[in-house]
């Protein structure tokens, strides 16, 4: 008699946490942050709510990692679209360096706008945003979790352009990449106008150029 295979408990595990993650942000985007509950989510995603608790402490836990790995796979989606038109892909965690500064910062928000547009993404980010804004706890982990890490990445670019001689010795990166991702952040948020890729672009060049004749 044939012996049955043990279950892949690794795979199942990896199985339920994805239907999780797919659970909470679409609750999230569907009802609002505040409604979300873990009973919710269990409900929606077909497991137990303990299974929710064995791995996270809060629906907030559960949300910003099911965001973290929503970015990752975005990364992976901007890398084979880069890798298609034959664009030399950056290191892990670093933002592209080709020697370009404004082709580089241009290129990563072009991504970033095609991200913010993305339905499956945009309705549960502006929740989670709201949410942090009310919520300080939920904004602090919001911050440290889900946007200062990608932030880093633009202070290193702009401190190997300064190595570079591409921006000047004194200034301070972590101001400077505000030049250009705090007005797409806002108008994002506010809905206060159309964000494109010609957008960002002309955001890129007046940061790096600025406004004065040239």
């Amino acid at each position: 008699m044939a012996q049955k295979s043990a279950p892949d408990s690794a795979r199942r595990s990896e199985k339920s946490r994805r239907a999780i993650y797919d659970a909470a942000l679409a609750l999230v985007a569907e009802v609002g942050y505040p409604k979300t509950t873990i009973e919710g989510i269990a409900a929606r995603a077909g497991v137990g709510k303990q299974t929710i608790y064995r791995w996270w402490s809060s629906k907030a836990d559960v949300l910003l990692e099911a965001f973290l790995d929503l970015g990752e796979q975005a990364n992976e989606q901007a890398a084979a679209a880069a890798a298609a038109v034959g664009r030399e892909q950056p290191e892990e965690d670093a933002l592209p360096d080709t020697g370009d500064l404004a082709a580089d910062l241009k290129f990563v928000l072009r991504a970033t706008v095609d991200e913010l547009l993305d339905p499956k993404f945009e309705a549960p980010y502006r929740a989670l945003a709201a949410e942090g804004v009310a919520d300080e706890k939920v904004g602090t982990e919001f911050v440290a979790r889900l946007l200062e890490p990608g932030l880093q990445l633009y202070v290193q670019r702009l401190r190997a352009a300064q190595e570079a001689g591409d921006v000047r010795p004194g200034i301070d990166p972590r101001i400077a990449l505000e030049l250009f991702v705090a007005p797409l952040a806002q108008r994002w948020l506010q809905r206060s106008g159309p964000i494109t890729h010609e957008y960002t672009d002309t955001l890129v060049d007046y940061a790096l150029h600025g406004l004065a004749p040239r």
